[in-house]
């Protein structure tokens, strides 16, 4: 009972001196009922940091989110600190409990087999006999787009900016100014330098800034224009447009490197992140990728059945 009314009381200031809503009212004494319950005999008010840091290790157990776990620790913190305030206790619980930290969502992947795809119906956009010639160029352009940014990982914002330069011949890497104005060095392959030059020749090789120029107010392609463009050919090869961005461009040339057999630092210097923790995103999809491949293929995959399947024989 002094559990329940330290948990009135707590409501209550909530509601009289912080303004809070019904709703927020309710999910605190939901939050704080569940704690109650997750003790069992112990007092809420006499909760320990190991109680705490129990309980959201049953949270985790139980399915609940990142997000959902810090919610409810706040909501203890919130009520420890008025026990506190009001003399109660002499100390915080949740003081020394780090908040649970939210998983980075694993990026939009398309496979290699799509990429193909994607890669098909552009070409064949490309050398269509029935189109228009400015119908073609558009083709040609989003060909050297699409090869360029599989090729060489690029920022959207990075490749429609690329420099007419970009179309030298021999010409076997781009310095390219990334974040916070870092500098690396992109390798470009036969198939994008070949697919750049194609466009500069239908475009009639016209001098200029940028590699792909518009008349636009920044004088180069947008980042908009080539999305729209990019999930047009998606959709023509059967691949949802939802599914499609430049971006996933980018995740697409990191996560096919890395199962490909390079390693992370290599990645991180191409894909110019200041941090390799960015990178190392990359791992937790080829960890997912090889735990399918594993579970799917392997011809002991399925050994933990085999005991209880040899089981059932013997009693038969």
């Amino acid at each position: 009972m002094r559990d329940g009314h330290l948990i009135e009381s707590f409501l209550e200031m909530m509601s009289a001196e912080r303004g809070a809503a019904k709703n927020t009212l309710d999910a605190y004494r939901r939050d704080l009922e569940d704690f109650a319950r997750f003790l069992a005999d112990a007092s809420v008010s006499g909760a320990s940091a190991d109680d705490v840091r129990a309980y959201l290790a049953d949270l985790n157990d139980r399915g609940f989110a990142a997000t959902s776990q810090a919610r409810r620790l706040s909501a203890l913190r919130r009520f420890h600190r008025f026990l506190f305030a009001e003399g109660v206790r002499t100390d915080d619980p949740t003081g020394p409990i780090d908040s649970p930290k939210r998983r980075r969502p694993l990026p939009k992947l398309l496979s290699e087999s799509e990429m193909r795809a994607i890669l098909a119906a552009a070409g064949e956009q490309a050398v269509a006999e029935d189109t228009t010639p400015v119908a073609r160029l558009r083709a040609a352009r989003l060909v050297a787009l699409v090869e360029t940014a599989y090729a060489t990982g690029l920022r959207v914002s990075e490749l429609v900016a690329l420099p007419a330069a970009a179309a030298r011949p021999g010409l076997e890497a781009l310095v390219v100014r990334g974040k916070g104005g870092r500098e690396r060095m992109v390798p470009l392959s036969p198939r994008s330098k070949a697919a750049i030059m194609a466009f500069r020749v239908l475009a009639g090789g016209k001098a200029g800034r940028w590699l792909f120029p518009s008349h636009g107010e920044s004088g180069h392609l947008t980042r908009q224009a080539f999305a729209r463009d990019l999930k047009r050919i998606a959709a023509l090869a059967g691949i949802p447009a939802a599914r499609v961005s430049p971006h996933v461009l980018r995740h697409a040339f990191a996560s096919h490197l890395l199962a490909g057999g390079a390693d992370l630092r290599s990645l991180q210097a191409l894909l110019g992140h200041a941090d390799i923790a960015t990178t190392e995103i990359y791992t937790h999809v080829l960890d997912e990728r090889l735990t399918a491949l594993v579970g799917e293929h392997h011809p002991l995959a399925d050994l933990a059945a085999a005991p209880k399947s040899a089981r059932s024989r013997r009693a038969g």
